[in-house]
């Protein structure tokens, strides 16, 4: 007989996670203290841009196979497996996790449980959580040690989370040490029977290895795009083109090309926080020097977001306060509407702060940037954003962005001039409209 799952969270990654556990034929129970965002699940009404995610969740609320509740007693009641999706965030002026989320849940639903099962941790949590959540589910759990808790962190990239959640590229089951490790481990494998079927590599941890492979590998990505930013720095004082370095060094397979592109750097609700968050556990845990590196990894990302800043104004022959400048992104990539710690919204606000007129356009993301930025302008179309702009600034890489037409931009600017923040634009094809065109990193 086939586990009944929950999810406890419904966030980006809960909601995302409970919809690909119902394709993959689970019987599936989501949770969420948010009342309207239950509600809205609940008519298959996605609280977030995902592409592919709304006709999965549409197709299994209609079926029945997928639900959403408050309630915590339904999900104690219905669940075999428990997936914790709950968020957690930076510490308010603190490099640490917010942890508050997840002891939450915890507490919520330990004390119901009245029969074994499995909890699976999924959130973003320091080294040292999960066995300190073990000792609180046993404590407080009426059924004791036979509600069994294991890590299986996730790895999902926004814009391909359906896919990387149905097709993952691997699976890393973090399992407590004797009593239960065998529930657990079973308990995984026959949640992801499919894809362990397909040949994804399983990588059987301990509880502390599990929780820190999260950290590490946003980490090492987080390196990466700031080494290539760094590189950039380099090249704009040499006079070298980044993206042609990136080519000659991301041949070697040592390297690889993926994660070399330069611009103006990362953001989004996991790479900035859990980098933070990393160092703080470090040296909470007595080994802060071995992370120092990631305080610079840090302030190349910020810098490149004054980078931008910087070179816009010295495109703009006028003062900034009888300057109109369009911003053409608002969250922080492509394919999505997430704006957490964005480095479009980022810049649009700096420069809207020294006194410009900025309007920002972007495809799903203008709802959620009026919320935090509602003292910037924001227009529903490329042309409108642009429309008498002293300069325009590409921040964040949609295709339609990468293929707009100069030549009919051209038409309603009042100045040609362009900051390409993400290095995606065709340098020569705007040069040859009359642009001037400037990017990071490159002559």
């Amino acid at each position: 007989m086939r586990p009944r799952i929950t999810v406890i969270g419904c966030g980006y990654l809960g909601a995302t996670h409970a919809a690909c556990m119902a394709e993959l034929g689970f019987d599936v129970l989501g949770l969420d203290v948010d009342h309207d965002k239950v509600a809205a699940l609940q008519e298959a009404r996605p609280p977030f841009y995902e592409p592919g995610l709304e006709p999965i969740l549409r197709k299994h609320v209609e079926s029945g196979r997928l639900r959403f509740t408050t309630s915590y007693d339904e999900v104690a009641e219905f669940g075999d497996v428990h997936f914790l999706c709950v968020a957690t965030p930076q510490r308010d002026g603190e490099l640490g996790a917010d942890l508050r989320f997840v002891d939450s849940a915890i507490a919520s639903l330990a004390p119901l449980l009245q029969r074994p099962c499995v909890v699976l941790g999924k959130s973003t949590v320091p080294v040292g959580t999960a066995e300190r959540l073990t000792e609180d589910l046993a404590r407080m759990a009426p059924v004791g040690r036979d509600a069994v808790l294991a890590w299986n962190p996730e790895f999902l990239r926004e814009g391909f989370a359906v896919d990387d959640t149905l097709r993952p590229g691997r699976l890393v089951f973090g399992l407590p040490e004797g009593y239960g490790r065998d529930a657990a481990d079973q308990a995984m494998r026959v949640v992801y029977a499919e894809a362990i079927a397909a040949g994804t590599p399983v990588v059987v941890a301990d509880l502390a290895t599990a929780q820190l492979a999260k950290a590490a590998a946003n980490s090492f990505l987080a390196t990466k795009i700031s080494f290539i930013n760094a590189m950039a720095e380099i090249c704009e004082a040499t006079g070298g083109d980044v993206t042609v370095l990136a080519d000659a060094i991301g041949h070697d397979p040592r390297i690889g090309r993926q994660f070399l592109n330069a611009g103006l750097g990362f953001g989004g609700g996991c790479l900035p926080k859990d980098i933070r968050g990393f160092m703080a556990r470090a040296g909470e845990v007595g080994a802060g020097d071995a992370l120092t590196f990631l305080r610079e990894v840090d302030a190349i990302n910020q810098r490149r977001r004054s980078r931008v800043v910087d070179v816009a104004a010295e495109l703009v022959d006028r003062p900034w306060p009888v300057a109109n400048v369009a911003v053409l992104g608002a969250a922080f990539k492509p394919d999505s509407d997430d704006i957490r710690d964005s480095p479009a919204l980022n810049v649009a606000g700096r420069i809207s702060l020294f006194g410009a007129h900025v309007t920002v356009h972007d495809p799903q993301a203008i709802s959620n940037a009026r919320k935090l930025w509602p003292t910037l302008h924001y227009a529903d179309s490329v042309i409108d954003a642009c429309r008498g702009a002293h300069v325009v600034l590409v921040l964040t890489e949609w295709s339609h962005f990468r293929e707009i037409d100069p030549v009919v931009l051209a038409e309603v600017v009042a100045t040609r001039a362009v900051v390409d923040g993400r290095n995606c634009l065709d340098r020569e094809a705007w040069r040859a409209a009359g642009w001037t065109y400037r990017a990071l990193g490159r002559p």
